[in-house]
């Protein structure tokens, strides 16, 4: 294998103003104006440094498998990092045609109300720091990390699937109709 292809599989990320990156062993931690998470990195075979205000990273082995999991852990870098500073946020519609659906928030779950006249309701989980505020017929997800609020708008779009029914003529669900950086209070 050429010097040239074994540069390619090493990469950076420049780190953005007031947003911190340190590294302790595979876990990564990320400190900016909006807040702070962190990301572990066990399963995903490639070494991270943090020098000179930017994101080092390097494939353990030299496989085109390996070359696009080190862009994967690019992008979910990056998205940290502009999420630290600007922030996301997903927009979704409750749409009904004859039970009126509610969406509440307790803790760390979601429920679901009243779905097709059901009595119990449906649960889901919030992933991460997401956070979450029914208004009306919408529903706000608002947060720092990409991945964590887009998972819990899947959720939320997953337990409220019609089933046993032709899904062509009962729309009833909800359903994300905006996603935006920046967050919308």
């Amino acid at each position: 294998m050429s010097t040239k292809q074994i540069q390619e599989f090493k990469d950076e990320v420049a780190i953005p103003e007031g947003v911190t990156v340190t590294v302790n062993k595979h876990m990564v931690l990320f400190v900016g104006p909006l807040g702070k998470t962190h990301k572990s990195f066990r399963n995903i075979p490639v070494s991270v440094k943090v020098e000179e205000g930017k994101v080092l990273l390097s494939a353990i082995n030299l496989k085109k498998r390996d070359y696009a999991i080190l862009h994967t852990a690019r992008s979910i870098i990056r998205n940290i990092c502009e999420g630290l500073i600007t922030g996301y946020t997903v927009k979704m519609k409750v749409v009904f045609s004859h039970f009126p659906i509610t969406v509440k928030v307790e803790g760390k779950k979601i429920l679901i109300e009243n779905f097709q006249g059901e009595r119990s309701p449906r649960v889901t989980n919030i992933v991460g720091n997401t956070k979450v505020t029914p208004k009306g017929e919408d529903v706000i997800l608002t947060g720092e990390v990409w991945t964590d609020i887009t998972q819990t708008a899947a959720n939320i779009e997953l337990k409220s699937k019609v089933k046993n029914k032709d899904h062509r003529v009962f729309l009833d669900g909800i359903y994300a109709f905006e996603k935006k950086k920046g967050i919308d209070k």
